[in-house]
């Protein structure tokens, strides 16, 4: 095996790691039960900064985040992502340990159409048959989803614009994503700190007031929401896109499943339309961009 490949090979494996693991993320979260939803938020952030900085300062590139928070354009942007980056934590650790898997999943099934559309309305990119149809297809899920159901999809239409949003920042900061998350983090980090000692002051305070394996548990957590952003940050820059547009699937996937099996959420035949919909859309889009990758393949050489 080349270098090149094995490079490749060790990308994929951590691009693939990653999504196993926030596909997994529920059955971490729902341990948390006990926790209000706002302090394990907190706890996320904070511990997340802790560890991102660790990693920074091993890799010797703490130098990006300073030059980030010294550039006024990335600044701002970078706290515009920031936000939508903590309301999208913050939905999905509530829909999670409120019994709100599967919706949650849905809205990681819709974020890539919603990334397309912001493409298309923002940085006014243009869209081919084949992904007019996909974005249709989807369109057309969430609106059997809302008639039968009697409201819209809100947790996951929320978790799909949050997401979609901060990728569409982050696309127009030159900032390496390792450092960018750094950024964040400390910019948020100092609210989560103060929410945290508010809540001590009331008494609400989980952390250190009940068993310790809750207490590694909060910890933990900025681990289990760092590392997969490292592990993507460096597969992603090491694999083909059209792969990482496959293995983004694969977090959802098992979000669902665990929801389903696991958690014993209900599943009902009017969601499986809905989902069927927003699947076949999936496909559709998955597909017509293999085809286009397919199609810009140079053409071999003769002898």
């Amino acid at each position: 095996m080349s270098a090149e490949e094995a490079e490749k090979r060790r990308g994929f494996f951590a691009a693939m790691s990653a999504f196993l693991i926030w596909g997994m993320l529920p059955l971490y979260l729902k341990q948390l039960h006990d926790t209000p939803a706002v302090q394990i938020m907190a706890h996320r952030v904070v511990w997340a900064c802790v560890f991102v900085f660790a990693y920074l300062a091993l890799k010797g590139e703490l130098g990006k985040v300073g030059a980030a928070l010294r550039d006024p354009a990335a600044r701002l942007r970078l706290a515009a992502s920031a936000v939508l980056v903590s309301v999208n934590w913050l939905i999905y650790v509530w829909a999670v340990t409120c019994g709100h898997v599967i919706e949650s999943s849905l809205g990681y099934f819709i974020n890539p159409l919603v990334s397309v559309l912001l493409g298309v309305f923002v940085l006014k990119e243009s869209l081919s048959r084949a992904q007019w149809s996909a974005v249709g297809l989807a369109a057309l899920g969430v609106l059997w989803l809302t008639v039968q159901v009697g409201r819209p999809p809100w947790i996951a239409l929320a978790l799909a614009l949050s997401f979609g949003g901060y990728g569409l920042i982050r696309k127009k900061v030159a900032v390496d994503s390792v450092a960018g998350l750094g950024v964040e983090t400390l910019l948020v980090a100092p609210f989560m700190l103060a929410w945290l000692l508010w809540c001590t002051q009331a008494g609400t305070l989980s952390f250190a007031h009940h068993d310790r394996l809750l207490d590694g548990l909060l910890i933990a957590s900025g681990a289990v929401t760092a590392v997969p952003l490292v592990l993507f940050a460096y597969g992603v820059r090491r694999i083909p896109l059209s792969t990482v547009g496959l293995l983004q699937y694969l977090g959802p996937t098992l979000q669902l499943l665990t929801g389903i099996f696991v958690f014993h959420e209900p599943f009902t035949q009017t969601q499986l339309i809905g989902f069927g919909l927003i699947w076949s859309a999936l496909a559709v889009y998955a597909g017509e961009g293999f085809w286009r990758s397919y199609r810009r393949r140079p053409a071999p050489v003769a002898a």
